[in-house]
């Protein structure tokens, strides 16, 4: 079956090699293409997940059967595979075409080199379109990384150490290079429980009690790295603790010794005198920043992660007063999936859980869409277990059903949930929390010995975004019937002939033959 390819674009395939024998084999793999065609080969690593996702129908849920088992998830830096007795190793190839990439029928010619110098010939071929994909527009991508889970599991030192920036600055330019356009900048420390390693860029210290003074000098070096990888917009850390806006960010200074401690107790209230009187001295600073930086256009804000209903909703709504007084120039967003949020306009850019999504559809209020460790069922999601072609099309949902930008919480999160405390990436990709955290959620990335390690969902759902680029660079409207399959962030078609029967409508290519 030929791969459809557009120019400019990105796909990917395997080749599997199986030894039957009785004894080990070691295969190298070898991908050769014209110059147009540049082909990365890794190996497929495998990692135990212990567990299935619960409340999933089977049909939603790749590897019933398998699991507890090792799954195929990390694409290893490497070309050479040993292979035990009666075991199959896969290789993944990701193939980029070039802007100028001659179109038509192409084929990558692929060798399976054994030990013994045996060779088997496989050929992959692809048709390659007219259209060029135009850089993805009005669709910002967010994924939130851990600069502490870096120095936590390389254990390297803080932002003193030039290993660490290294590692960040690999893992932001992977982060850049599959589709997510949005770097998080982490001015203040947004976890709850405390730190003795704090990854804060601002510098805090208070002189006198309830005087403060504020150093950006950390948060500039952060800006300028990013903008020499090609980042142009920028998102800010919280202002309110998550889950219900009760209480301040978690703020450090130094103290005498050299250690971080909080300016303030972790039960201080949300709209306290103390809180309320830093605000007034941090956001004139941030704000003489980011118009010095002429970064403040392309920045976005938060207040606070995931409030609920209720009494959160009266909260969220005291601390937006706050901002509403003391920084009128700051628009801000926020995850949470209560209508009412959207309804009383208490946030400028709501963020809904994908499964609350058709509220803001239905009433007709622009907003963003995430996902993390829920919703399961049928809701599209980017779990270790879901099924690769239902990842494929999150950019076409995101397309389809008009959501202006999309964010995730796990893009490196190798720390143990909650914990100071580096975990086990290969071994439990739930980060020691099922079932409230799925196998795969945490992170998409894992870490090399120089570097990031990319997954297949990883991979994947890069080539959803530039799915969405595609329709976009095609001029696809979202009501066109080529779309209207997709109904909601739970009905939707879910296999590889639905999308690459479309991706050929879409780029003009002649269908497959149908199968005899």
């Amino acid at each position: 079956m030929a791969i459809p390819a557009a120019r400019n674009g990105r796909f990917s395939f395997q080749a599997c090699a199986r030894n039957n024998s009785g004894k080990p084999l070691t295969i190298q793999c070898i991908a050769k293409a014209d110059a147009d065609l540049t082909v990365q080969v890794r190996r497929v690593g495998y990692v135990p997940v212990r567990h299935l996702t619960t409340e999933t129908d089977p049909d939603d849920l790749e590897g019933v059967g398998n699991v507890p088992g090792f799954v195929p998830d990390p694409l290893l830096p490497e070309s050479t595979a040993r292979i035990g007795p009666h075991e199959t190793q896969a290789f993944w190839m990701t193939v980029r075409v070039a802007a100028d990439a001659k179109p038509g029928p192409r084929q990558i010619d692929v060798r399976l080199v054994a030990s013994d110098k045996s060779t088997t010939p496989l050929v992959a071929t692809l048709d390659v379109s007219d259209l060029v994909i135009e850089p993805r527009r009005d669709f910002p991508v967010i994924h939130w990384w851990r600069g502490e889970a870096t120095w936590d599991y390389y254990k390297t030192g803080m932002f003193e150490d030039p290993r660490w920036w290294k590692l960040t600055r690999d893992q932001l330019v992977d982060m850049l290079d599959h589709g997510s356009d949005v770097v998080y900048v982490p001015i203040l420390f947004d976890r709850r429980e405390p730190f003795a390693h704090p990854c804060q860029l601002l510098i805090v210290e208070e002189p006198s009690p309830g005087n403060y003074t504020f150093d950006f000098s950390l948060v500039k070096r952060f800006v300028d790295m990013c903008r020499e990888i090609g980042f142009t917009q920028f998102e800010w850390s919280h202002l309110w603790i998550y889950w219900g806006a009760e209480n301040p960010m978690r703020i450090y200074h130094k103290d005498g010794d050299g250690k971080y401690v909080m300016l303030w107790p972790p039960d201080t209230k949300a709209t306290s005198d103390v809180y309320v009187n830093f605000l007034k001295q941090f956001l004139p600073a941030f704000h003489d920043f980011l118009v010095k930086e002429a970064v403040l256009k392309s920045s976005y804000f938060h207040l606070s992660d995931e409030p609920g209903s209720g009494q959160h909703v009266e909260n969220y709504k005291r601390a937006r007063q706050i901002l509403r007084d003391l920084a009128p120039w700051m628009k801000v967003m926020d995850a949470l999936s209560d209508i009412e949020y959207g309804r009383q306009h208490l946030t400028d850019m709501p963020i809904p859980m994908v499964s609350a999504a058709q509220n803001y559809i239905d009433a007709g209020i622009p907003h963003w869409v995430y996902f993390c460790c829920a919703p399961h069922g049928a809701w599209v999601n980017r779990f270790m277990d879901t099924p690769l072609t239902k990842i494929r099309m999150s950019g076409w949902l995101f397309y389809r059903l008009g959501a202006r930008g999309f964010l995730h919480w796990g893009f490196n999160y190798w720390d143990k949930m909650e914990r100071e405390e580096a975990g086990e990436p290969f071994d439990d990709a739930s980060n020691g929390a099922w079932p409230a955290i799925p196998y795969g959620d945490p992170f998409v990335i894992y870490p090399g010995k120089d570097g990031p390690i990319d997954s297949i969902r990883w991979e994947i759902f890069a080539e959803s975004l530039q799915d969405y680029a595609i329709l976009q660079s095609a001029g696809v409207q979202a009501g066109d019937p080529l779309l209207a399959e997709i109904q909601t962030y739970a009905k939707f078609p879910r296999s590889e002939q639905w999308i690459d029967a479309s991706l050929r409508k879409i780029l003009k290519l002649p269908p497959l033959p149908a199968p005899r």
